[in-house]
């Protein structure tokens, strides 16, 4: 493409670009001239990168080098509000970063469900192995917490709610970052870590069911046990992630890749603590609520649908969406 061509083709676009630019610079507050200022500044480093292959006039090179410097401070002093930053993180980010690492999340899932299925079958088999996972003090606790001759049937007041918010945050987020922070040795802590966590639930749930108290744990723990196990899981894969970056760094030094890795893991972290917050309220204001068992199941249904349609649909961009963006990225690639 001749230098006139390209510059009747892209003029239109340098003269937008230096109207909001005017714009920008003038008022802290780029209002609607910003709408499509991102897309505009990529298209034109784009152009740029063009004009320096094909030889094209130092002129032109150096007009739309000020051009893309001047975009440049602007696109990073000017920021989105937080609020719609964080809507836009947990609307597509989130969803999308658990779907980029789902290998490793699988994983960490069948470690998990597994063991809890494996320390079940063998309870089932043999009551008195539940004390090979679960201390004698644990299972008198259990016991006391659900079994209904045991627990303490009276309605907790707010104060306790509040108190037992806060509290199931804290247990709840320090499992899952030591979790996330155990995929250092290896991967070995982060896989050892979903293990003891899937054997350990695997034992409880068995165990109650034994004695009698299956349907006051499953009640309990159906709703927030959707957003909560959910996190772990993700936490583990996360962990096995930076694991892996450590046991195999490719071309990379094994800090680099383990920075690599960090960075990509981040926004999964992000989200396990809002899914660990979301299920410390579930299980501080709904779950110890005394109510018909069929509500509590349907409540644990929907939870659990919500969970998993979120991580699994939220953030897809439209097949037509996808279709144009292939189309035209593959127009800028011949010209």
């Amino acid at each position: 493409m001749r230098q006139s061509q390209f510059e009747q083709r892209y003029r239109p676009l340098w003269e937008r670009l230096e109207a909001t630019l005017k714009t920008l610079e003038k008022t802290r507050r780029p209002g609607d001239a910003a709408a499509d200022f991102a897309a505009d500044y990529q298209s034109l480093c784009h152009q740029l990168a063009l004009a320096r292959e094909r030889g094209y006039s130092l002129a032109l090179q150096g007009y739309l080098n000020d051009l893309m410097l001047r975009a440049h401070r602007q696109l990073y002093r000017h920021r989105a509000p937080l609020l719609p930053r964080l809507a836009a993180f947990f609307a597509t980010g989130f969803p999308r970063a658990v779907r980029h690492q789902w290998r490793w999340h699988l994983i960490s899932t069948l470690a998990f469900v597994l063991s809890a299925l494996l320390v079940w079958g063998m309870i089932q088999h043999d009551p008195e192995l539940v004390h090979t996972v679960v201390g004698p003090d644990q299972v008198a606790d259990l016991e006391e917490m659900y079994h209904p001759d045991l627990r303490d049937a009276g309605a907790r007041d707010r104060s306790d709610d509040v108190m037992m918010f806060g509290y199931y945050i804290y247990n709840n987020v320090g499992i899952a970052f030591r979790t996330f922070a155990g995929g250092l040795l290896f991967g070995v802590g982060a896989l050892l870590a979903m293990l003891f966590n899937g054997s350990f639930f695997g034992a409880a749930a068995a165990h109650l069911s034994l004695v009698g108290a299956s349907q006051p744990f499953f009640t309990f723990v159906i709703a927030h046990g959707a957003p909560e196990l959910t996190a772990i899981c993700l936490a583990g894969g996360a962990g096995l992630r930076l694991g892996w970056a450590v046991l195999a760094p490719g071309s990379w030094s094994r800090v680099d890749a383990m920075r690599r890795a960090a960075r990509e893991c981040l926004p999964v972290m992000y989200g396990v603590f809002f899914l660990l917050v979301t299920a410390a309220f579930i299980e501080a204001f709904w779950s110890s609520r005394e109510l018909d068992p069929k509500i509590k199941y349907t409540v644990g249904a929907i939870c659990w649908a919500l969970v998993l349609l979120y991580l699994f649909l939220a953030g897809r961009a439209p097949r037509a969406a996808v279709t144009a963006t292939t189309a035209k990225g593959g127009r800028r690639g011949s010209e």
